[in-house]
């Protein structure tokens, strides 16, 4: 069953264009009973994107990267983000766009890549949806120092974790970023059984 006919779409206002998009729109619902309800939400398009766990099995080990993030900053986290490289698609594949973004951020050019799942991750009010992925990595794919573009705004460190040590660091806080906490969940549960 589809949605598409117990929503009727009244108005939609561009409310923001400049980096995102950001609109306001007034619909009416039919809820669950058949009464049809008015409501309106706002939605902000950033645009998909992808998302990718580099790890290497043999070491028992991970790569990561760690940046500045405003909007965290801004909701009371004072500390660099500790993240999965990831990127919004630009009309890229989410495949290509990982692999370019797994390179610009931790040097790393890999092999094979592994499509695990696709998600929504803010489905209140944020369009997004992100690609995840993982992919084996061996130290002789670094071909680079990653850290991201610096004309983008990105001033990223590449982490090498221990496996453990970087499931410890969900529990404990010090990585709180939800898509870097699904790949590490995901490769608990069927990689580093």
């Amino acid at each position: 069953m589809t949605v598409s006919h117990r929503i009727r779409i009244k108005n939609v206002r561009l409310l923001s264009d400049d980096h995102y998009i950001l609109k306001a729109t007034t619909f009416a619902w039919q809820r669950s009973n058949g009464e049809w309800q008015e409501l309106e939400r706002e939605t902000y398009d950033r645009g998909n994107a992808a998302t990718l766990l580099p790890y290497n099995l043999a070491r028992r080990t991970v790569v990561l990267v760690r940046q500045f993030r405003y909007a965290t900053y801004v909701n009371g986290y004072d500390g660099l983000l500790i993240e999965a490289p990831a990127g919004v698609l630009d009309e890229k594949t989410p495949e290509q766009r990982i692999r370019a973004e797994a390179e610009e951020e931790t040097g790393y050019r890999l092999g094979e890549i592994k499509s695990v799942f696709e998600a929504y991750m803010s489905p209140g009010s944020v369009t997004e949806k992100l690609h995840f992925f993982v992919a084996e990595y061996q130290p002789e794919m670094r071909v680079g120092d990653g850290g991201g573009i610096a004309s983008e705004g990105e001033d990223i460190e590449v982490l090498e974790l221990p496996f453990g040590e970087a499931m410890t660091m969900i529990g404990d806080g010090r990585i709180a970023d939800a898509k870097t906490i699904l790949l590490l969940q995901y490769a608990a549960i069927n990689i580093f059984r």
